[in-house]
């Protein structure tokens, strides 16, 4: 797998990881319980951050740290509290801790 990198070298979600991360994100926008979220493309990192209100801090980050591929795996789900929740290789196992919160919203 290569590593998306845009100009100037930043880190960059490729197509099929943004359709993946933003599949979630819509099933949990319907489920009322996020409302905005931002991305941002950084030289060793990229985020996509979940936010309830856009006035908040955000309740989750998920990153893609390349240079981490070959420890622990390039994708992570962060809490707000700047804890990891599941870090991994494969991005759709890393973003089950998400579907988890989907069922427990929808309960």
């Amino acid at each position: 797998m290569a590593v998306e990198s845009g100009l100037g070298g930043d880190v960059r979600f490729d197509r099929a990881e943004l359709d993946r991360i933003l599949r979630i994100y819509g099933r949990m926008v319907a489920a009322g319980e996020w409302r905005d979220y931002a991305i941002d493309f950084l030289s060793e990192v990229a985020v996509f951050s979940i936010f309830r209100r856009s006035s908040e801090l955000p309740l989750f980050r998920i990153e893609k740290r390349p240079k981490l591929r070959q420890r622990q795996g390039q994708y992570a789900v962060i809490g707000s509290g700047g804890h990891v929740l599941k870090r991994g290789h494969d991005l759709g196992q890393v973003l089950r801790i998400l579907d988890r919160k989907l069922i427990k919203a929808l309960a």
